[in-house]
């Protein structure tokens, strides 16, 4: 794949990154290195004005009541219509918990502040009283060939609810996904997709990876295949996620601490 570049915004990088998140950007970059694609970063934050249509993948981690109120006025007031621009145009999206709360249409705070989203994603959230926290699998029809599983670390009290304009991205198997009641977890539209898998989520979910820089690549230069790398490392460790993961839930489920 000679002379293919692909332009990466990394949003907020300064204010929204829990959990390893920035590891995401780590991972996108290097494995379309292995891919035999160039990557150039760009790091957008607060009261910058950009033409989002302009790159090929934006990601955006996740972050506290804090940052999200921080950047809540930049979304609105300098960023927002771009963002809604790029998206509607095809350009690949990934947004993490904080950033996934804020592509949609609200998301109401533990002390009752109500913060207006993008209304990019047609979901809304509202803070709940139970945190849920821990390791999650679940398993997402996203895939050209096939459902594939996915697996993440979530730390969220925010339950967020789907509209009919978006579908989940997988089904959760164990954990508490969207909102801990429906079994749905994370939001797709077009390419943008939200999600509450932190960990980060693309080292361990490598077929996550190559279907966003597949999404990225098409937008610029039409339909491509991506070779096929060796995956025995990180598919190790997604199965090492997904053990853990069913080994804690099935303690909780027996009552053991």
């Amino acid at each position: 794949m000679a002379d293919l570049t692909i332009s990466v915004c990394h949003l907020y990088p300064d204010l929204m990154n829990l959990y390893g998140d920035r590891g995401n950007i780590i991972a996108f970059t290097r494995r379309c290195e292995w891919h035999g694609i160039k990557t150039v970063v760009q790091s957008v934050t607060l009261n910058q004005v950009v033409d989002f249509t302009t790159f090929d993948f934006i990601f955006m981690g996740g972050g506290q009541d804090r940052e999200q109120q921080a950047i809540c006025y930049d979304f609105q007031q300098v960023k927002g219509t771009s963002l809604h621009e790029a998206v509607e145009a095809g350009v690949a999206l990934l947004g993490i918990c904080g950033a996934y709360q804020l592509l949609g249409r609200s998301y109401k705070t533990g002390e009752g502040l109500e913060l207006p989203g993008l209304n990019i994603l047609d979901v809304w959230t509202e803070a709940g009283h139970r945190r849920m926290i821990g390791n999650i699998v679940e398993e997402s029809d996203l895939f050209p060939g096939g459902p594939k599983t996915l697996v993440g670390f979530e730390n969220h009290s925010g339950r967020t609810f789907l509209g009919p304009k978006v579908r989940p991205l997988g089904k959760v198997l164990v954990g508490y996904g969207n909102n801990g009641e429906d079994g749905t977890e994370g939001a797709v539209y077009q390419h943008a997709i939200g999600t509450y898998l932190h960990g980060s989520a693309l080292p361990k979910n490598p077929w996550l990876t190559d279907l966003l820089i597949t999404w990225a690549l098409e937008r610029r230069y039409g339909r491509v295949s991506l070779k096929e790398l060796d995956d025995s490392l990180e598919v190790r460790a997604h199965q090492a996620a997904r053990r853990r993961a069913q080994e804690t839930w099935g303690k909780i489920k027996a009552g053991v601490k």
